[in-house]
């Protein structure tokens, strides 16, 4: 069974063949690009398309590699043996599995694994994972345990480049960037969430959307989900095409711009630039 878009998402010919290379070579699939441009919806639609179960592995800068092994809670144990409970006899009783643990003991069969924006953790987590994901298998310490993969999963790994990631890891990776989409892929993706929207509603909104991240300096470009987002209020408003067509993004903002725009200094930007163009317009 292989990768390929699905009712709900327009995946571009590099990203089959790299979603397929993964499975083929049952190597971690590292994704990168924007934020916004699908690296995490990617994982629940190959898991649709593959027909596995998903399992997700959300990364925050707390998060330990142990983590998504097992926690061994101790603290528990401890207060148990002082109540005299019973079950401190086995310390497995104390012992919670992590998200690897469950994909590699799947009863359901092979599961897809997303490990949820990796750089968002210390440096040091890609490095402390290297063995686990290589050989898909690990030590339970506290009970001499061997935690071995049934079967590989199939594991998705993002990351927004917010921090480089180790040449050791990256070697155990199959790479891939997701490039920004083009007007034309663009519009495959809008008609997928949104297929009654209006034809000339959608081109006057991808010109604004499309002329806004080209200007100069934006600490944020508005991505993808920000455009879906954006077309759906123009949609529930019936804001009219003609509208649209009016604005242009270096003279006035646009309407529902704060579904585009997501601080005060790009809104602050394109406010200077309409109020300078208006002076020289003067």
């Amino acid at each position: 069974m292989r990768f390929s878009s699905t009712a709900s998402y327009v995946a571009t010919d590099d990203l089959k063949v790299a979603v397929n290379a993964s499975v083929t070579l049952q190597r971690p699939l590292l994704v990168k690009g924007e934020p916004g441009t699908g690296k995490t919806v990617l994982a629940h639609e190959i898991a649709a398309a593959l027909q596995m179960p998903l399992l997700t592995w959300h990364i925050k800068s707390t998060t330990k590699a142990q983590h998504g092994l097992y926690e061994y809670d101790a603290v528990s144990r401890l207060r148990d043996s002082q109540l005299g409970d019973a079950r401190v006899k086995d310390i497995a009783n104390y012992i919670k599995p992590g998200r690897l643990w469950e994909a590699f003991e799947a009863k359901q069969g092979r599961f897809v694994l997303l490990i949820d924006e990796i750089d968002k953790a210390d440096i040091e987590f890609p490095n402390d994972l290297l063995l686990e994901l290589d050989r898909m298998e690990f030590l339970v310490y506290e009970t001499g345990q061997v935690i071995k993969a049934k079967e590989r999963p199939v594991v998705v790994i993002t990351s927004n480049n917010e921090k480089e990631l180790p040449d050791a890891f990256l070697r155990r990776c199959f790479f891939h960037y997701i490039r920004f989409p083009d007007r034309a892929t663009m519009e495959q993706i809008v008609g997928v969430h949104f297929p009654d929207v209006k034809n000339l509603l959608l081109r006057e909104a991808l010109n604004v959307f499309f002329d806004i991240r080209e200007i100069p300096g934006l600490k944020k470009r508005p991505s993808t989900s920000e455009l879906l987002d954006w077309i759906k209020l123009l949609m529930a408003d019936d804001v009219s095409p003609e509208v649209l067509r009016a604005k242009d993004v270096k003279t006035v903002l646009p309407p529902l711009h704060g579904a585009l725009l997501k601080n005060e200094q790009d809104v602050h930007m394109l406010e200077r630039l309409a109020f300078l163009a208006k002076r020289e317009g003067r």
